[in-house]
């Protein structure tokens, strides 16, 4: 298990991406959230991301430098596809919540 994205100094943004699963079959899923984890890294002010999966409920995090980097990433044509394909088959739900982190912390149990 790797620790959470080390992030800079605040303020910058947070995507929080909740979403729950359909029941059918992975259908190419895991393939595209690889895809798409690997093309946001491309993205001009992309800072990072945490992820966790369990029974279904799935929750991504993914940090930004600005507001206009978001709006760049949800535009752009490969990941407006994954979306589409999202909503048509793979999420039975999802919720998207934005957000200017202006405060953070961190905390790193040292090892005797």
């Amino acid at each position: 298990m790797t620790g959470p994205t080390a992030t800079p100094e605040p303020p910058y943004y947070v995507v929080i991406f909740t979403s729950v699963r359909d029941e059918q079959p992975d259908d190419g899923y895991s393939q595209t959230a690889d895809r798409m984890f690997e093309l946001a890294g491309e993205q001009p002010g992309f800072l990072g991301y945490d992820t966790a999966h369990s029974d279904g409920l799935g929750i991504t995090v993914s940090y930004w430098q600005t507001e206009s980097a978001i709006a760049a990433w949800k535009a752009d044509q490969e990941h407006l596809v994954a979306q589409r394909h999202g909503r048509q088959r793979w999420y039975q739900s999802f919720e998207m919540r934005i957000a200017r982190v202006d405060r953070a912390y961190t905390f790193q149990r040292s090892t005797p």
